[in-house]
């Protein structure tokens, strides 16, 4: 009986163990979590689409949600890093973060479009 050419290198049940430290995995863990939300996710992609930032007043009916839960969706967001956020007296500006841009060019490559 032959081995698995994966495993001969290997002791079987050995425990396993990755190089991302505890910091950054919790960085990650936050980021992947920001975005996986219908209405967040929604909120990446209308901002990526947007031309600089957008006010918070603008993506409410374009979500079709009230301020209330934008808001809240927005704050989850830049929590996680994924959203610059400028406040101009009582409005507040929104756009996406390098990580944003990047987590959305890297879905766009990985999961293209299937027409």
């Amino acid at each position: 009986m032959s081995q698995n050419p994966t495993t001969d290198d290997r002791e079987c049940c050995a425990p396993l163990e990755h190089d991302v430290d505890g910091r950054q995995f919790a960085a990650h863990v936050r980021l992947l979590s920001g975005a996986g939300n219908d209405t967040r996710y929604e909120l990446l992609r209308l901002l990526a689409a947007a031309e600089g930032e957008v006010c918070a007043c603008e993506l409410p009916e374009a979500v079709g949600l009230s301020q209330s839960a934008v808001s809240h969706a927005l704050s989850t967001l830049y929590d996680a890093g994924l959203v610059t956020r400028e406040k101009d007296g009582r409005w507040r500006y929104y756009g996406l973060t390098p990580a944003a841009e990047s987590l959305i060019e890297t879905l766009d490559e990985i999961l293209p479009d299937h027409d």
